[in-house]
């Protein structure tokens, strides 16, 4: 339920309580960044509020007061926008307002100005009716959860006085020097054909220019942006969109898909036969790639990627390190940063690239375009060639089951005491002994075999996350769900999955 900022309960009252009674419900302080249903559990005077709170946070942390602020392509972002640049204002805090913009181009602009401070208006891939704020003070670091809460704590303070020094202006120019630094190596030799997907998304006015710049064939698919996102939700790590993605590779004869989320920061890739390879293994193969060329290189994954990260013979072979981190482009940000990792991977597809290949965040451009620089070290290779160079595992896709955001951190302790008695009892999963819990980040139960099953909160909806791979076989991979799921719902209650995999009466059985 939305609050007042004075901590009072209030809901959002109809007519001008909008701008006057500041509304914000506090679990939308996440994290690693802020979401919130728009205008249900924030109205504009709520985020005016939350603007006064990052410039408060910002003078109390003796940042300069200045900050490069951007939003996504949605109907209200604008709207929220403006009204986050107001209670910027009242606090003293100078605004370089880029436009619209996606994520990673916010970050970038860091760089590009020379302002260490950005606020990024998005829901990123969230559906349509959400908003949020992606925030930073540190180039190239995002706000973590210890920041997040005293931002929150800042924002439902009483207001403190208005502060003289603020200003507005808008600034041009960024967009292109942007779309020029990822294109800065020029040409890819290979005449590919590549589907650009962006599911009308804030991606739209970006991903297919810049394919055509480093000379690819771009088929577009969705390109038109369109804040109602009428074919699905820009979203590369749902089914939904990677079929249709594969179905356009197909049709098309074209050597691969990219499909990009609604702000820019994450990429999923459909192969040349048409089947999607899943971010973690599309990471593993850049690792192996700038492996070769950096010995004992260092790498981070996050703990829903795949067990190879582990395991690669080439990777062992070339002394390369990787770690597990938590999920989250705040956390992985950090660590690439603290360990000096060169490269980071999820599996919902983020790719992070150190300098000198990257600017440390996470970009989805870049990753397509680090695609094609891979495919012209391989010219005589196509990608689903490559892919099939991995030793073969099953994953799942990402699977998010129903669980308010009030709910969510106490059902997950009671699941990992739960998991915790069955390992300790030497408990069995699809046929193996249960060998490790892995508590990076949730909990991963690990089988003999190196297969596994992870759950965990998700930081930014009001789901729990569920993902498993088996090293042995589809069929596996669908028990060890079953099986795994099947331990959850005798645990706690939660509710229907946002999208799941087929699973036939074996498996059931099994």
């Amino acid at each position: 339920m939305p609050e007042q900022v004075d901590g009072s309960v209030t809901g959002i009252d109809e007519g001008w309580a909008v701008y006057t009674t500041p509304a914000i419900a506090g679990t939308g302080f996440r994290d690693y960044d802020a979401r919130w249903l728009f205008p249900d559990e924030i109205n504009l005077s709520g985020v005016k509020a939350v603007g006064r709170g990052i410039g408060n946070l910002m003078h109390h942390k003796g940042i300069d007061p200045i900050i490069v602020i951007g939003h996504d392509f949605r109907e209200y972002s604008e709207s929220v926008k403006n009204a986050l640049i107001v209670g910027l204002l009242e606090v003293g805090i100078g605004v370089l307002d880029i436009g619209l913009a996606l994520s990673p181009m916010a970050y970038y602009s860091r760089l590009h100005l020379g302002v260490p401070s950005v606020a990024m208006i998005t829901a990123s891939h969230n559906p349509n009716g959400w908003t949020g704020v992606k925030l930073g003070f540190v180039h190239p670091l995002t706000c973590g959860s210890r920041d997040m809460q005293a931002l929150r704590e800042k924002t439902f303070e009483p207001h403190e006085s208005r502060r003289t020094g603020g200003f507005y202006q808008e600034v041009t120019g960024v967009r292109e020097a942007y779309l020029s630094d990822l294109a800065n190596e020029g040409l890819v030799q290979r005449r590919l054909k590549v589907v650009c997907a962006t599911a009308s998304g804030t991606a739209s006015a970006f991903a297919p220019e810049l394919l055509s710049r480093i000379g690819l064939s771009v088929i577009p698919l969705h390109t038109d942006p369109d804040y109602a996102f009428p074919h699905y939700n820009p979203n590369p790590e749902s089914v939904e969109m990677l079929k249709d993605m594969a179905r356009a590779v197909v049709e098309h004869h074209a050597d691969l898909a990219f499909g990009f989320d609604g702000d820019g920061d994450r990429l999923g890739v459909v192969h040349n036969q048409g089947e999607a390879v899943s971010a973690d293994k599309m990471g593993l193969l850049m690792a192996r790639h700038m492996a070769k060329s950096n010995p004992m290189a260092r790498f981070a994954a996050d703990v829903k990627s795949t067990a190879l990260f582990a395991t690669d013979p080439l990777l062992n072979e070339l002394g390369a390190i990787v770690e597990y981190c938590r999920t989250g482009h705040s956390h992985m940000k950090k660590r690439l940063l603290e360990t000096g990792a060169l490269a980071g991977f999820e599996k919902a597809g983020h790719f992070y690239f150190s300098e000198p290949i990257g600017h440390g965040y996470d970009c989805a451009l870049q990753a397509a375009v680090m695609v094609c620089r891979l495919l012209d070290t391989h010219p005589a290779l196509s990608l689903s060639e490559l892919y099939e160079q991995l030793p073969k595992t099953w994953i799942s896709p990402t699977m998010s089951p129903y669980c308010p955001d009030d709910r969510k951190h106490s059902v997950m302790e009671i699941l990992s005491r739960a998991l915790h008695r069955i390992a300790d009892d030497g408990g069995h999963m699809a046929g193996r002994k249960i060998v490790e819990l892995v508590e990076v980040d949730g909990v991963r139960l690990v089988l003999a075999d190196g297969s596994w099953a992870l759950v965990r909160v998700s930081s930014n909806m009001p789901n729990l996350v569920v993902v498993c791979e088996s090293l042995r076989s589809a069929d596996d991979m669908r028990r060890i769900f079953v099986e795994f799921d099947a331990i959850l719902r005798d645990t706690v209650r939660i509710g229907p999955y946002d999208q799941s995999i087929e699973v036939d009466a074996d498996c059931r059985a099994g």
